[in-house]
């Protein structure tokens, strides 16, 4: 899934629009090892007012990611517990397949480049 769609409807530029991805128990290690670039790790939950405006805002935020991906915390109970999430929205990094640990930020486009910086300025470690 892209949010590429919401561009004409939201007036966001398209080139400001980041391409979404959905990730699972079953494919997320694999994937993530395989995407190049920086990818935003988001678990969220239907029930959770601040996830919803996560997947509302951030695709069209202009972060310097190249792509957001989106873990469901309630249907990826495996996920959920390597990365030891605690509280919705939780937020990592992954940059070509390294992890650059978890992001402790507001979902304000600056805070969260800031946290972007600091994440990826850390040495790598295997995904968990």
């Amino acid at each position: 899934m892209t949010a590429n769609s919401r561009s004409l409807e939201s007036g966001i530029a398209q080139d400001t629009i980041v391409p979404e991805v959905e990730l699972s128990d079953l494919d997320a290690d694999h994937r993530l090892l395989e995407l190049p670039g920086t990818s935003l790790v988001i678990f969220t939950s239907t029930g959770c007012a601040s996830c919803r405006w996560a997947r509302e805002h951030l695709p069209g935020a202009g972060l310097p990611v190249e792509r957001l991906c989106w873990i469901d915390a309630g249907n990826n109970g495996g996920l959920v517990q390597r990365y030891e999430v605690f509280h919705l929205p939780a937020l990592f990094v992954v940059r070509n397949g390294d992890f650059h640990g978890a992001l402790h930020s507001s979902l304000r486009r600056d805070d969260l480049i800031q946290a972007l910086d600091r994440a990826l300025a850390r040495p790598a470690e295997e995904l968990p």
